[in-house]
């Protein structure tokens, strides 16, 4: 119950009714947007994948993932997926998808090792995307760019829920402010990486923080990242490592920072190696993903995902992400909302 946030006079600007008539208009909108900027089409995702594949997101690689043996193939093992980072390289592989182009998918999810509150559930769905890429693409210039693009996509699907309820106004800054991890670490020295986010999104409404995963002028992380996924030890901007990061947005509603997406570069042969050495994890190496990406039957791409649920709850002004998407909730946080006047979907 620690991570419950009390909101200040929380008073939501649409009933539910009027809720999820606008969660529909928001996804179609910026999913469109979203394949227009990119220029993905739309593909149909696992909801599970075969445990030992590799395909898995291991997240930071502490988070079980739920599984189950599956009766008509000998009780072999599934895993439902943390997200689809890996699955979607693959797909791009095998749909022979050209350079420049890319796909999308609605990700569902259920991460069992979430810490419940305001802003996490045990279920999780986002866009995830993916994009083809050439070898000069592998750079902080390039990363930036597709930030803004689908930071452009924020904008105009903010500009259309302004529109369609009068009440919520847009507060998205028209530029989103780019830093690295460690340029912050330097600029707030004393602080935790989480109260550097606070206080960096506070003042600039819009960041991507660049260089995730990688240990910091300190020996600490900013945060975890896989190591066998996103690129964050590659030189970007200023020789610093990576070429990856998180778009935050600052919360009114909640007042925090906000993670609204997780994106990056992706591992070439090379790196893959050097992060797998780094993490003591070579031992994926013998697994399906991984011997492709050796091989070189996967392409480079860019990709991420976002939060589908989370955009939502920014962009209507919600102080619970149960406002939604429907999930389970322990009877003290039903409790706690209902005190203050959140209505769990």
């Amino acid at each position: 119950m620690s991570y419950f946030i009390k909101p200040k006079n929380y008073k939501p600007y649409l009933d539910p009714q009027q809720t999820e008539l606008a969660i529909q208009k928001i996804k179609d909108f910026f999913q469109a947007n979203l394949s227009a900027e990119l220029r993905l089409r739309r593909v149909t995702a696992p909801l599970f994948v075969l445990r030992g594949t590799g395909l898995n997101d291991d997240l930071t690689g502490v988070e079980r993932a739920v599984n189950f043996a599956i009766k008509d193939m000998n009780d072999e093992y599934a895993e439902v997926v943390h997200s689809l980072a890996k699955w979607k390289r693959v797909t791009l592989a095998d749909y022979n998808i050209q350079q420049g182009y890319g796909i999308y998918t609605d990700m569902n999810a259920i991460r069992a090792d979430e810490e419940l509150g305001n802003i996490h559930s045990l279920y999780v769905d986002q866009w995830d995307w993916e994009q083809v890429i050439t070898e000069k693409d592998r750079n902080i210039d390039f990363l930036k760019k597709v930030v803004r693009k689908i930071y452009a996509a924020f904008l105009r699907t903010e500009y259309l829920v302004s529109e369609s309820f009068p009440d919520i106004e847009p507060r998205l800054p028209e530029e989103i402010v780019f830093i690295h991890a460690e340029k912050l670490r330097q600029l707030y020295p004393t602080l935790t990486p989480k109260e550097r986010e606070h206080e960096i999104t506070k003042k600039h409404k819009a960041v991507f923080i660049i260089g995730i995963g990688g240990k910091l002028g300190d020996g600490e992380k900013h945060d975890g990242r896989a190591p066998d996924y996103d690129d964050w030890t590659t030189p970007g901007e200023d020789g610093l490592p990576g070429l990856n990061g998180d778009i935050l947005l600052w919360n009114s509603v909640l007042e925090i920072p906000f993670e609204i997406s997780s994106m990056g570069i992706r591992v070439d042969k090379e790196t893959l190696l050097r992060q797998l050495a780094m993490t003591g994890k070579e031992d994926r190496l013998e697994l399906y993903f991984h011997k492709r990406l050796i091989e070189g039957s996967l392409p480079l791409s860019i990709g991420g995902g976002i939060g589908q649920s989370r955009l939502c709850m920014f962009l209507l002004r919600k102080a619970h992400i149960g406002e939604i998407q429907a999930s389970i909730w322990s009877d003290k946080m039903k409790a706690l909302c209902k005190d203050e006047n959140i209505h769990l979907i």
